[in-house]
């Protein structure tokens, strides 16, 4: 199970979300006839042809000269009959043979996550993107999420799919999409701001600028459907051609660490379930920045439980706009990184 989100303790558990590698084709050897031709021997020295050597030649000369082969270009298998797209083109081949045993099983998953539909839809949209046994780039790009949460072990991956489609049903993200929170309590506690140098869109999770924790997390479910509201836009800055994941920079500044209460706790908890289990495969880097000393020790603790993988997308940074803009600067370009965290940008 990937654990790449967490909220907001920079503590994750080990994760299995493995990133993939992108294997090059082969292409087929092909081979050509050299053909060479022999000087003539002089004539003085040529033996008198005798009868049966003149008919032996005939008949060598009658036979059908084979034909040279042809270079043909073998198409790559897992693009033969697969829509492409800067993201399918890095899929290796096994993601591929995962992908349409997946697509194949949309039908039996559809019906698991809508069992009271009748009939049972022929295609859902998930992220803009719609599902279903028809090929598709975007479509695959999705389903390689799902693939790649569970180690391209197809059954898993579709079990997580039909859970998913289900909560989302349950949960009518089209009507969180239209709920209005109050600005004053969650107005600038996420951002999406700036990209990274390769364009991903840098979501900012600013846990300093929550002012009155009780508002904010006494309502454990209110503040759920916030911060899904949240994660689904920045979702909207991905076009599954070219990007399928963010950053995300977490900012503790100003937070004290030993005033968590329950409320709050519990908020974590659900949000990290959430994350993990319904979004696969969407950070492509993870940032805690203004950490508590206290947290920082936590976390270096925890570190050999955590994959190599996962591990390798996350950062604990220190405080300072120095020496924030050093570790961020790394990945994201300083005319990208506002100026209170060492880059060039203007504020949020």
């Amino acid at each position: 199970m990937s654990s790449e989100n967490t909220e907001p303790i920079p503590v994750p558990p080990p994760a299995t979300d493995v990133p993939a590698s992108t294997i090059e084709p082969t292409p087929a050897a092909t081979t050509a006839a050299v053909v060479s031709e022999l000087e003539p021997t002089p004539a003085a020295s040529a033996p008198e042809p005798t009868p049966a050597s003149v008919a032996e030649a005939t008949a060598k000369s009658e036979e059908p000269t084979p034909a040279e082969p042809s270079v043909v270009a073998v198409e790559d298998k897992k693009e033969d009959d697969e829509p492409q797209n800067e993201l399918t083109k890095k899929f290796t081949e096994d993601e591929w043979k995962a992908v349409k045993e997946l697509r194949t099983q949309l039908p039996s998953i559809f019906e698991k996550a809508c069992p009271d539909t009748k009939p049972v839809p022929s295609s859902i949209t998930i992220w803009g993107v719609e599902l279903s046994t028809t090929p598709s780039a975007k479509a695959s790009v999705i389903l390689v999420k799902f693939l790649r949460a569970r180690t391209l072990a197809v059954s898993d991956a579709a079990d997580m799919l039909a859970a998913t489609l289900k909560w989302r049903a349950e949960m009518d993200i089209d009507a969180i999409m239209q709920e209005k929170f109050d600005q004053d309590l969650f107005g600038r506690l996420g951002k999406v701001y700036g990209k990274d140098k390769d364009g991903r869109p840098i979501a900012w999770n600013l846990y300093g600028e929550v002012k009155d924790m009780k508002a904010v997390f006494g309502d454990t479910q209110k503040f759920i459907r916030w911060r899904v509201q949240f994660m689904e836009q920045s979702i909207e800055f991905l076009d599954f051609e070219t990007i399928d994941q963010m950053v995300q920079i977490h900012d503790y500044e100003g937070v004290s660490m030993t005033s968590r209460d329950a409320a709050q706790k519990a908020a974590a908890k659900e949000a990290t379930t959430v994350f993990q289990n319904y979004y696969p495969e969407f950070l492509s880097r993870k940032f805690f920045i203004n950490v508590p000393t206290l947290l920082t020790w936590v976390f270096w603790l925890f570190k050999p439980l955590i994959s190599a993988a996962t591990l390798a997308k996350m950062a604990v940074v220190g405080t300072g706009a120095k020496t924030i803009g050093a570790e961020l600067s790394l990945v994201i370009d300083v005319k990208e990184l506002p100026k209170r965290y060492g880059g060039e940008a203007d504020d949020f």
